[in-house]
């Protein structure tokens, strides 16, 4: 029998009638296709794989054999004597996480097949027991904006949560609905995390400038961060993506009258009719990243960060357009949010000098044109 791993001597002989490497391959395989058809990264799900079968030569089992104590001595290796940092280990932990729901969900027959090969199933061995908490925003690496890659792959993410809480017979398919709708209008609008929480339906009104936009065109918003001393600060933000519309327009039809809501409660409530919990979304935040996988550096005012980073260097907004979109009562305050994109640079150079060219009358070749020799 072929055993890559070394692991045979862990099959009970009454059921050893399958190879469990090949059966580990096609579960590990399943899980790919399943997250690449959820928009995932080949790299996402190589990385993945990757931390799986790390922690399967570690313990010496394979993953329907493993144990709460041997996610704990896994995850306290890679701390304690490799010394990788807590997020890398956290990354770990997730991708391990994400492999035992998958194969231990009911959607799928791996369980059962395992079951009936090997007399015993998938369980989960990472838990909020021996699961390192996320580090607090202050603590985390130099906070950054979000990619355009990036957020598209978060918000690609934020979409399928309520469909994947449905499909395992969960409850909080709305509540993670909501999250996503709060968390893209955060973006959408360059808000401030408090700034979005007090929001109201009535604030949104019509920009006669943008029709397009409907009653979508125009967000006033009325608990802007306050100078000390001071009452909350507040402005007018122009509606800028078409998408955003979009978004709270279903929104505001279809899931808030689930909760209740009217114009003069709040546009992201919960159950009981509240604002949503700082601590909450902040979880939910993280728990995605988790899940992707980013590089640190990213927390929910990165959204913020994002949007005035983008309206500037992917958009061309002028930096005084930024400037009043977030409320800032100085250019250098924007200054700080915006962060180029890493080919920002010799994109914008490439423009200048286009345009330095068209007005001279001569033309800048392509740069995959080569000269003739």
């Amino acid at each position: 029998m072929n055993d890559k791993l070394g692991l045979v001597s862990y099959i009970p002989a009454a059921v050893a009638v399958a190879d469990p490497d090949e059966f580990l391959s096609s579960v590990l395989t399943g899980w790919k296709r399943q997250q690449l058809a959820q928009n995932f990264s080949l790299e996402t799900a190589k990385r993945r794989t990757r931390s799986v079968m790390r922690m399967a030569s570690f313990v010496g089992k394979h993953p329907w054999q493993w144990q709460l104590a041997d996610a704990d001595d896994f995850f306290s290796h890679l701390r304690g004597v490799e010394n990788l940092s807590h997020n890398t280990v956290r990354a770990y932990q997730t991708d391990v996480k994400l492999f035992l729901e998958f194969a231990g969900s009911s959607v799928y027959d791996w369980n059962e097949r395992c079951g009936q090969l090997f007399g015993t199933v998938f369980s989960q061995v990472v838990t909020e027991y021996n699961r390192s908490t996320h580090l607090d925003d202050t603590s985390e690496a130099t906070k950054r904006p979000f990619s355009t890659r990036e957020l598209q792959e978060f918000f690609d993410l934020a979409d399928l949560e309520p469909e994947r809480i449905l499909n395992s017979g969960r409850n909080g398919a709305l509540a993670a609905w909501r999250d996503a709708v709060m968390l893209k209008t955060i973006y959408g609008w360059g808000l401030r995390f408090n700034e979005a929480r007090h929001l109201i339906p009535a604030d949104f009104s019509r920009n006669i400038r943008s029709p397009g936009f409907g009653e979508w065109g125009l967000l006033r918003v009325r608990h802007g961060k306050a100078k000390k001393g001071s009452p909350p600060k507040q402005r007018t933000t122009l509606t800028v993506f078409d998408w955003s519309v979009d978004v709270l327009d279903h929104w505001t039809r279809v899931g808030l009258p689930r909760f209740g809501g009217h114009r003069a409660s709040p546009l992201f409530p919960t159950d009981n009719g509240t604002m949503v919990d700082n601590a909450a979304l902040r979880r939910k935040f993280h728990a995605l990243l988790d899940e992707l996988g980013f590089p640190p550096g990213l927390d929910i005012h990165s959204l913020r960060r994002s949007y005035a980073t983008h309206l500037q260097t992917e958009l061309g907004f002028d930096v005084g357009f930024v400037q009043m979109q977030l409320g800032h009562d100085h250019a250098s305050t924007t200054g700080i949010y915006t962060i180029a994109a890493p080919d920002y640079r010799s994109r914008e150079l490439s423009r200048v000098l286009n345009a330095t060219l068209e007005r001279s009358g001569a033309v800048l070749p392509s740069p995959d044109t080569k000269e003739s020799r």
